[in-house]
Order: structure tokens, then sequence, then C-alpha cells
């Protein structure tokens, strides 16, 4: 089977957890993303898709079914 779902879902979780920690202001740098809370919104919805995947690849993995 293949885990690209597995793989696509735990990069948009890391991505997504980033946007948000630069949007909030967490993350400092020189990004035009820091401090700007759209980006955090953004980052927030990529979470959710990347939690939505891996939660659906797993059902779809389960023995029985």
């Amino acid at each position: 089977m293949s885990r690209s779902p597995m793989i696509l879902g735990g990069l948009l979780i890391t991505s997504g957890l980033i946007f948000v920690g630069q949007g909030l202001g967490f993350l400092r740098g020189s990004s035009f993303m820091v401090g700007d809370v759209t980006w955090s919104w953004i980052g927030g919805a990529m979470v959710v898709v990347g939690v939505v995947l891996i939660v659906v690849d797993r059902l779809r993995r389960r023995p029985g079914r």
C-alpha cells in the first residue's frame, strides 16, 4: 500500500504549524508572513486537511474492512 497520504498529511501539518507560528508572531524572521494573521488561518486550514488525510488513510487500512 502507498504511504503517500500519510506523508502528505504529515507535511501539511508541519507546514501548517509553521504558518500559524509565523502568522501569530511566535516564529520570528524576515518573512512577509510574520505577524500577518491571514497566514495563521491558512496554516490552520492546512493542519485540518493534513489531519483529515491521515485519519481517512488510517480508516481505510483497518483490518477487517
